[in-house]
Formats: structure tokens, C-alpha cells, sequence
């Protein structure tokens, strides 16, 4: 398992005492000096916290908006999102990615989003979620996402607590839940590109830009606040970790499903797709009732992560087809199962199948990854939870190992995870 660790400031909102505190290298920004602090916690919102200098990781610290501005050069021209619209995907460039990014961000501004102040979301995984998020930091505050099946009261206080001046929703659903926001891209028409600049060229890698709302073992949910620093280097870090590739070697899709307020989700499909120029297609809001088979088998993604759940389900999914099989299907299922499983458990680095193994992967194991949409999937990552040794031993079974980590939203998503070249299989 490869350690990961990063500068944390967080606290417990409830209580405004810090409860987690964790601090990495400090270096200078290009051009921008990181403020001379000396605490490494903070409980403001505006705080900032100071970097400890660690040698075995020389990345300089930077805000999402030079992450951003990096990746808008190298990929600007590739495609950053896909959503279904009326039955077709449509695709926006990275290079429009920002520019709804710049334009969300002034709409804020002009609506009377203060500096460290929250924009709370509520809705389902879109590129309206991640262009709000992105608009948001942009614009100087910070993002706090709500999950779409909080009851009105837990609305109602995050919205309170985390400072919100304003709340994007995805649906009347939603909004009845709230108050009422109306369309705002084009309302920031007027501010001027210096007034934004301004706040940008401002803003500090050790200063906050998230809010993470978990739920906790007691009393209300508790913010964790995560800096500018603990995103992008998260967001390159840990992608690496798990071998995850920069698009300029080879593209990686991802589909987006698991809620965006969870700091998995967030890390994984919004901040990473960023850093690293992925193409991210939005899974429908049916995706953990059964639809997101069908987003798959579309998308064709290179890399995939689910809870333990997820990966529960599609394997309580797989045994129910096989019991409706006829007596062959099942003895064929068993048989490649078998050799996958005990191929994968000898933890083998040679790269030449033998011929059982060819055998199967050609009569039985690709065709069900194929119809799982998993076909062109080379990474498959768990996180969350513990993944139970049954669940882990059915995939490998089928030739798709879990990569699980282990994180938690102080440590911006994943402290410790396993990926393609480290990783310990249960035997």
C-alpha cells in the first residue's frame, strides 16, 4: 500500500475546535509567495496554514486556478465532459470547460458571493455541478456539496453553518428543500475580467476553497476544511498512485455517479478530471437504481471506482443471470472463474497467459466484462468501506482486480491506496 500524505486544516464546525491536523512540504508558489503563517490548523474560514517542508516530495503548492490553467494548456482542445441531452452525448472542450468556469464565477460575484463564503450544491453528478464548483473557487469561496437525499432540516443547516450566500439546486425537488435560485450564467456579464483576476492573483494555496460535510458518530454533521493545496496535490498525487494517466500518453475516461458532496466522488471525478485532462461522462440519476450498466456499456471507461456496494451489486447481479442459465453456461462460468481467480491469486508478473487462462478470457471472461461495459477498463478502484474478501475474490474471478483505498475527508479522499503495480491480493 503507497502512503499518501498532504497538509491538512480542518475542524469540527459543531465545536470550532480542529480534531485532525496533518501538514506536508511548503515551497513557493510561481510568483506567489505562500503567506509567512506559522500555525499548521486553522478554524477560520479565511485562515491559512503553514506547509511543512518534506524533501521526498518536491511539488510546489499551487491553487485550483493554476492547476486549472496548466491543464487548459496542455488540453484545452480535449474533450473534458459528456452528458446525455435528449438522447445524445454532447461533449464540451476544456477550453469551454473554463470559460463556463470564469463566466459561473463572475454570476457569483455579481449575486453577492462574499470571499469564504460557501456556494452550497445540491443536485446529481452534471457539468453543472462541476463548472459551479470550479466557478465557485474561482470566484473566491468556498464549495460545499449537500447530498441530494438530505432531509430539509440537515439542508437547512449545512446551508447555515457553512456560511452560504448562495445555493445551486438541480430541480424543483430540490429547491422546495430551499429557496428559489434562478439561472445565473449570464448575470455576471457586467463584472469586469479585472475584478475576478484580482480575486484569483489574491488567493493562496494554503488557504481554504472546500468544505467536506460528514456525517461523524455524533451530533451534526461536521466540515472539514480542505486548502487549495490539499486538492491539486491530491488530485496529482494520489491519481498517480493509482496509475491513472495525463492525456497527453493516454486519455483516461471516467464515469461520474457517486455522490460529488462525498469527498471520494469529488477527488476522483471533478478535481482529478482536471489536473489530469480526463473525459468524464455523467452516469443519469438512476445510476445506483440499476442504470449505470447502461452509461458504461456507452462510455466505455478506462478507469472505474464504486463503493463496496456497488461492486456488491453487480456481482448479486451476475450470480442471478447465471442461476437462470442452462447447466453448460453455469460449468463454463465456474471453470473460467476458477482459472482467473487462481491465476490472479498467484500473484504472477509474467505477462504471458497460459493457454487455460487464454481459454477462458476469449469463451467466457471478456464477453461478461464486455457486457458489463468494463471492456475497455484497465483500473478498478473500491474506497469507502471495507470491501469484503468475497466480493474481492468474485472480481478477480472474472479477471478485474479491486484496487482498494483507505482515506477520509480530512485527508482530502485517499491516505493509503493500492493501484496497479502496488497492491496485496487476500488469499
Amino acid at each position: 500500500m503507497a502512503a499518501l500524505h498532504r497538509n491538512l486544516a480542518c475542524r469540527c464546525l459543531a465545536t470550532e475546535k480542529p480534531f485532525f491536523i496533518s501538514t506536508k512540504d511548503a515551497f513557493f508558489c510561481r510568483n506567489r509567495q505562500l503567506a509567512n503563517v506559522s500555525s499548521l490548523w486553522t478554524t477560520s474560514a479565511d485562515g491559512l496554514v503553514k506547509l511543512r517542508r518534506d524533501p521526498s516530495c518536491s511539488q510546489t503548492p499551487v491553487t485550483v486556478h493554476q492547476m486549472f490553467q496548466e491543464s487548459l494548456e496542455k488540453y484545452g482542445s480535449f474533450n473534458a465532459m459528456a452528458s446525455k441531452k435528449d438522447g445524445k452525448w454532447e461533449k464540451i472542450t476544456f477550453a469551454e470547460y473554463y470559460r463556463l468556469s470564469q463566466k459561473a464565477a463572475k454570476s457569483f460575484l455579481k449575486l453577492g458571493l462574499q470571499r469564504f463564503h460557501s456556494v452550497a450544491i445540491l443536485g446529481f453528478n452534471s457539468p453543472e455541478w462541476f463548472i459551479s464548483a470550479v466557478g465557485t473557487v474561482f470566484a473566491g469561496g468556498i464549495v460545499t456539496g449537500i447530498y441530494t437525499t438530505s432531509s430539509p432540516e440537515a439542508c437547512h443547516y449545512i446551508a447555515h453553518d457553512c456560511r452560504a450566500n448562495i445555493i445551486v439546486v438541480e430541480n424543483q425537488k430540490q429547491l422546495d428543500k430551499i429557496i428559489q435560485m434562478d439561472e445565473f450564467m449570464e448575470l455576471g456579464n457586467e463584472i469586469p475580467d479585472r475584478e475576478l483576476d484580482a480575486i484569483i492573483r489574491s488567493q493562496k494555496p494554503n488557504q481554504c476553497c472546500v468544505l467536506i460535510y460528514t456525517s461523524g458518530t455524533t451530533g451534526k454533521p461536521k466540515g472539514a476544511m480542505l486548502s487549495h493545496d490539499n486538492i491539486t496535490w491530491t488530485s496529482a498525487h494520489a491519481s498517480r498512485a493509482g496509475d491513472m494517466q495525463p492525456a497527453e500518453i493516454q486519455q483516461e475516461t471516467i464515469v461520474s455517479y457517486l455522490p460529488l458532496s462525498h469527498i471520494a466522488a469529488q477527488i476522483y471525478d471533478l478535481w482529478t478530471g482536471i489536473k489530469w485532462g480526463e473525459l468524464v461522462y455523467f452516469a443519469e440519476p438512476d445510476a445506483l437504481k440499476g442504470g449505470l450498466v447502461n452509461t458504461l456499456k456507452e462510455a466505455l471507461p478506462t478507469s472505474h471506482m464504486g463503493v463496496p456496494r456497488v461492486w456488491e451489486k453487480i456481482m448479486e447481479k451476475i450470480k442471478d443471470v447465471s442461476s437462470q442459465s442452462g447447466f453448460v453456461k453455469k460449468k463454463m462460468l465456474s471453470w473460467a472463474m476458477s482459472v482467473s481467480l487462481e491465476r490472479n491469486l498467484s500473484c504472477s508478473n509474467s505477462d504471458l497467459k497460459p493457454f487455460r487462462m487464454k481459454l477462458a478470457e476469449a469463451l467466457v471472461l471478456a464477453k461478461i466484462r464486455s457486457a458489463l461495459g468494463f471492456s475497455q477498463c484497465q483500473k478498478h478502484f473500491s474506497g469507502a468501506a471495507p470491501l469484503p474478501s468475497e466480493v474481492m475474490h468474485f472480481f478477480l474471478g472474472l479477471n478485474i482486480p479491486l484496487y482498494q483505498a483507505y482515506g477520509m475527508s480530512e485527508t482530502t479522499g485517499p491516505h493509503c491506496m493500492s493501484g496497479p503495480y502496488v497492491h496485496r491480493r487476500d488469499r
